[in-house]
Order: structure tokens, then sequence, then C-alpha cells
């Protein structure tokens, strides 16, 4: 009876893929102003928090991450300048942080991509203020001794559609929509 459990269990991790935890990440933002050019950016860093990648076999088939919102940091800027971006960034303005401490991204597909180097079209569900949309992004996925690794390349996405708004007399008019990011996870 012992030995049935045992396959079974076995089974089903082949069956459902085997997980594989977050233990190392690399996540960059840009944000621009009303021309979108590296003159009239901002880029910083937000810390993983948590996440796990699904295996099955050498192909990854979904995961999820939780984004640590607290930890968004302007990395272009420095002293009372830096301080008063990242203060600007987690309040009400724009992720209030207070209120949503975490953000979270779920695998929901990845499928080839026509890319030599981002080989893998990753999609997947974006949860940002309490607000759901789907974001797909190219990225290169290697996995190798147990260890999965994925690096995305440069994408955007709307932040407009998770209420990311600047709260000012002059509403969004000096910040563009898009927000781009860049994505580097290392699970084992």
């Amino acid at each position: 009876m012992k030995k049935i459990f045992l396959l079974a269990v076995l089974a089903g991790g082949l069956a459902f893929g085997q997980s594989k935890k977050v233990v190392a990440s690399d996540v960059h933002w840009w944000g621009y102003k009303v021309a979108k050019s590296e003159a009239s950016s901002h880029d910083g860093t937000v810390k993983v928090k948590s996440g796990d990648m699904i295996m099955k076999g050498n192909q990854l088939v979904g995961g999820s991450f939780t984004l640590d919102m607290t930890s968004i940091n302007s990395t272009d800027l420095t002293g009372e300048y830096q301080g008063k971006l990242n203060g600007h960034l987690k309040n009400g303005d724009f992720f209030e942080v207070e209120k949503f401490p975490t953000a979270t991204f779920k695998i929901t597909s990845v499928k080839k991509n026509n890319d030599k180097i981002y080989s893998s079209l990753v999609t997947g569900s974006l949860t940002v203020k309490g607000k759901t949309n789907e974001v797909s992004f190219p990225a290169k996925i290697s996995y190798s001794k147990g260890v999965v690794s994925l690096v995305s390349n440069k994408f955007s996405f709307d932040r407009q559609k998770f209420d990311v708004a600047y709260k000012s007399t002059m509403q969004d008019v000096f910040v563009k929509d898009e927000i781009d990011m860049l994505v580097k996870v290392t699970a084992k």
C-alpha cells in the first residue's frame, strides 16, 4: 500500500509540475515624463518578496511572484531628491503602499516567441492596487541542474489600467502612461 501511495505522489508531481522557489531576483523599472527619453525618465528597483516557478520537465509552465511595493526605490537620484521621489511613488499619488504593500504576477501561459534570444513569450495576470490585467513579455528561460532562470527583455505596461495615476492638479499631463520593466528571476 505504501508503494502505491508513493508512486501516486511521484506521478502527481510529474503530471502537475515541480515547484521551484525564487532564490534571487532583480526587477528594474523606468517611468517617463512628458517625452519618453533617457533625459526625462526616472528608474529604479523593486524587490521580489516571494515567488515560485512551476516546471514540467524542462519547460516553465507556471508560477507566481509577489513584489514588495514598499521596497520601490529610485536609483537615478540620490539624497534629498531620491527621498522625495521614493515618498511620492509610495504615497497616494502613485502606488499607495500603505494600503497596497504588494503586487503580484501569476504566469498563465508560456509560449514560443520568434526571437533568437528571448525565445519565450510569458503571459500572466498582473495585480497592482487591487486591479488585475494581463501582461505579456518576451523572455529567455533556461533550466539546468534544478535551477530555472527567467530573464525578460525590456517590456511596457499601461499604469493607468492599475489606477497608478498621478493625483495632482495637472493629472497625468507630465507623466507617460507606460512603465517599462526588466525582470530577472532565479529559482531552485
